[in-house]
């Protein structure tokens, strides 16, 4: 399973982008998949998940301007990012886990990892 996240950039605070993870050897109607982030000299954390069944998952600080969602027929998990701030400067992570469990906010509880797209947004 490969995992290619895409989509960052440098963007204004208040700005939008919208992060792309894209799946393959897998199906990703059949995992869960996270997003997580690592700003620098931080420890990664957790953004936001998606179950098979569709159930999200957020961090606090995502709640209203985050939104996960995917895409079956593209294999592709998304992260819609609104009114973005400063502090959401970080790479990010995708992530993904096709046996059950319920802890999609530990990084360990994923098996598979994207390379990480970087996320500036300046003040």
């Amino acid at each position: 399973v490969q995992l290619q996240a895409s989509g960052g950039g440098l963007v204004q605070a208040g700005g939008s982008l919208r992060l792309s993870c894209a799946v393959s050897g897998g199906t990703v109607s059949t995992y869960a998949m996270g997003w997580f982030r690592q700003a620098p000299g931080k420890e990664r954390e957790f953004v936001a998940a998606i179950g098979w069944s569709g159930k999200t998952m957020y961090t606090d600080s995502a709640k209203g301007r985050l939104t996960i969602s995917r895409d079956n027929a593209k294999n592709t998990v998304y992260l819609q990012m609104n009114s973005l701030k400063p502090e959401d400067t970080a790479v990010y992570y995708c992530a993904a886990r096709n046996r059950f469990g319920t802890t999609w906010y530990e990084a360990s509880f994923y098996d598979y990892w994207g390379q990480g797209t970087l996320v500036t947004v300046s003040s």
